[in-house]
């Protein structure tokens, strides 16, 4: 069995050789100067320079030398720091306890009595109940952490489960889905070459908040005024006039859930035009054509508010255009079609030969290939299904929006026990005061996260990590989506304090007790290489993994920490396809079975008489997702959660800018301030999404902690796009002033 010792000092045999003599060692107290690191809380993993005095952290910037985020930083990078002082950080285990009263207490735990309490528990569940009575749910930062990466698979595996949920079901699995059957891998996501493209067409995106999503694109800002400056468009298609709308070429309203359509809409232009040019790698292009004829311009103008003139114009442009990359994301994701609307964005591409080629989009040659080396999975779809729902699958992965009925339905698989990852699911999916009711009804419960928040505040057990300074960082997932190809490698700013751990420790240590308890003993040399996986340091593994890339050694990368330069992306088609006959299949059956259901939705009866409104989400630059609510350089000035609304929708309901209002939709009701802004579509009203830190009135932490209300109060969860991807734009909800 493993075990750390009382300092948390791991054995790594093989550390020393393979890193070399250029390791560079955590700071100590009295350090005075400066020192690189990454800023790892979004997908755009932008290089920092960090000034410290006498062991403290003075100030951050963007570091000039990374070769991909040139010097970039946004305010989440300056708050690196915040997160490591952070007074309400967790670095010791807590224990769950409640008195006879009800009154409950945090008790801290020592390490080894930790991983003893939850082993026996989830041992003792599993035993009783079978494998799926355990619930595993991994949250957004999982990708951010190589830790997570290296070795939390191993604990996940351990509980043998199919009760597996994560973020993505309210994120991205349309993406996934759409790759795996286009291009034969989940994670194979072309990405706009947007530093060398003349067209850029983003629907339901907003790179200049996010930083990009599944498209790992840091300093947006700059590379959208080198854009212009060769002469080249960005036009935007969003319900919302987004901060990367206000700096388009060009933006149109096109209303929330219907932006399938306008997509196919844009395609029967093409093909009415003549102005298809697909690779002939491309399988099934007539099918298409066929598919797409009935979604004209006209049509879609009428569903989508998007004027038919526009529709084929920007089609027309698209097409003609030396190079033109089309890019959906959340927006588009988080919909009742998502799936087709992705599925549409990557015919856009194919359809006018910008696949796979320079300033259309491409796909990134990292130094460690997840995709081809199937470091991560190709995907599959319906190999089992929810017990009460009978949701499939995507890629092992059962929607999150059915956790809750998984919990609280009794039966064979029923989840007894909850095991969440670096995740809030509470603030930050469907229905999350119905899924916090139904957590703490469970039988037992362990978080692995650094918070005490909505969803681990119902944990018996909270094993907390290092933070992001005090451990090593690779972007394993993130360089697969780089607009430009780079590598880089991050050691440890601040050693980990006497008593903490790493988060690859604790998942090491859970799984090899779990495996114990279990009796899952596997020959002596299974047991010896697994042995060699969970001790290994994710630095190790990732020397390995770069050994035999053969693109970059970590020699090289520790030597140049700021990164190393792999130069732009380049043509790989079709040789990098994953598909078995290294062609795509334009129309599969899975993806176009869905457009029946569009047709019905579409010939549905708008109601009448209603004083419906659609809610959308929104980004924040200053956060991510449902955390960092509670720094407080990140939460100072006007309030970010409040409801945005078109001003005639104010005045035709008799509300008033600045008032507070109650939202309500099929499953819940939510109190907030509105504020009338010309930047809304009519008819059309935004919440964030993930946002607050108050639980039943009272607030998590300290005091800086921000109260608010988030969309996901408000999302039905019984509304999903076939992915099972949930659908929290386009949500019918009202509006009225609070009584």
């Amino acid at each position: 069995m493993l075990s750390g010792d009382p300092d948390g000092a791991w054995s790594d045999p093989w550390h020393d050789a393979s890193v070399g003599l250029l390791t560079i060692s955590p700071v100590s107290d009295d350090f005075t100067g400066t020192r690189l690191g990454v800023c790892n809380l979004c997908e755009a993993i932008c290089g920092i320079r960090l000034t410290i005095e006498r062991g403290e952290v003075t100030a951050i910037r963007g570091n000039d030398a990374d070769p991909l985020s040139r010097g970039y930083i946004c305010p989440k990078g300056v708050s690196m720091a915040d997160v490591y002082t952070d007074p309400d950080r967790l670095k010791r285990p807590i224990r769950r306890v409640t008195d006879d009263a009800g009154d409950t207490t945090w008790v801290e735990m020592d390490w080894d009595e930790a991983y003893d309490l939850v082993a026996d528990r989830l041992a003792a569940t599993i035993t009783e109940h079978g494998r799926n009575s355990v619930g595993v749910y991994l949250g957004n930062p999982s990708a951010h952490s190589l830790g997570s990466q290296t070795h939390g698979t191993a604990l996940v595996k351990s509980l043998r489960t199919r009760n597996r949920f994560s973020a993505s079901s309210v994120d991205q699995i349309p993406h996934q889905l759409v790759s795996w059957q286009l291009y034969g891998h989940q994670l194979m996501i072309p990405v706009p070459d947007i530093d060398r493209t003349s067209y850029f067409l983003v629907v339901g995106a907003n790179p200049m908040a996010s930083n990009g999503s599944l498209m790992t694109v840091p300093d947006f800002p700059a590379r959208v005024r080198e854009l212009k400056a060769r002469g080249g468009q960005m036009v935007v298609l969003d319900p919302r006039r987004t901060e990367t709308a206000k700096v388009a070429t060009a933006h149109h309203f096109v209303r929330p859930g219907t932006d399938a359509v306008v997509l196919l809409a844009m395609l029967n232009v093409l093909f009415t035009d003549g102005l298809t040019t697909p690779p002939p790698y491309v399988d099934h292009v007539d099918r298409v054509r066929e598919l797409v004829t009935a979604f004209t311009p006209e049509g879609a103008e009428a569903h989508s508010g998007v004027p038919a003139d526009v529709i084929r114009q920007v089609a027309r442009d698209f097409a003609a255009a030396d190079a033109a990359a089309a890019y959906g994301r959340v927006g588009v994701s988080t919909q009742g079609f998502g799936s087709v609307c992705q599925w549409a964005i990557q015919c856009l591409n194919l359809l006018t030969g910008n696949l796979d080629r320079p300033g259309g989009v491409m796909f990134p040659e990292p130094a460690i290939d997840i995709v081809g080396r199937r470091i991560i999975g190709q995907g599959h779809f319906d190999a089992w299904r929810s017990r009460v729902r009978d949701s499939p699958e995507f890629a092992g992965e059962l929607p999150v929006s059915v956790l809750r009925e998984e919990i609280e339905t009794e039966g064979d698989g029923q989840v007894r026990a909850m095991v969440t990852m670096a995740g809030n699911p509470v603030l930050s999916t469907p229905d999350g005061t119905s899924l916090a009711r139904a957590l703490a009804s469970i039988d037992f419960m362990v978080s692995i996260d650094i918070y005490l928040n909505e969803t681990t505040r119902h944990a018996d057990v909270i094993l907390p990590p290092t933070s992001a300074l005090e451990r090593d960082q690779y972007d394993l997932v993130f360089h697969n989506f780089a607009v430009r190809n780079t590598a880089r490698f991050t050691p440890a700013v601040f050693a980990k304090a006497k008593g903490q751990r790493h988060d690859w420790q604790i998942f090491s240590a859970l799984a090899s007790r779990l495996q114990s308890r279990l009796g899952d003993e596997l020959p002596l040399k299974a047991r010896v290489l697994s042995w060699a996986r969970m001790t290994a340091s994710p630095a190790v593994v990732v020397t390995g993994l770069l050994l035999t890339g053969r693109k970059v050694s970590m020699r090289q990368l520790r030597a140049h920490p700021a990164g190393v330069d792999l130069g732009p992306l380049q043509p790989t088609m079709p040789a990098r396809l994953q598909t078995n006959n290294k062609r795509i299949d334009l129309a599969p059956a899975l993806l176009v079975g869905d457009l029946d259901r569009l047709h019905a939705s579409l010939e549905e009866s708008p109601s009448q008489g209603t004083d419906e409104l659609l809610l959308i989400g929104r980004r924040h630059q200053q956060d991510c997702n449902s955390w960092l609510h509670n720094t407080a350089r990140l939460t100072r000035g006007k309030p970010r959660h409040h409801l945005l609304m078109h001003p005639d929708d104010l005045v035709a309901r008799g509300l008033t800018d600045g008032g507070r209002v109650t939202v309500t939709s099929r499953v819940g009701s939510v109190e907030v301030e509105a504020t009338g802004v010309d930047d809304m579509m009519p008819g059309v009203v935004s919440l964030p999404h993930g946002y607050g830190h108050q639980v039943d009135g009272t607030r998590l932490g300290n005091a800086r902690q921000v109260a608010g209300v988030s969309i996901n109060d408000l999302t039905d969860p019984d509304k999903l796009d076939i992915s099972g991807n949930a659908a929290f734009n386009g949500v019918p909800v009202t509006v009225s002033a609070v009584q």
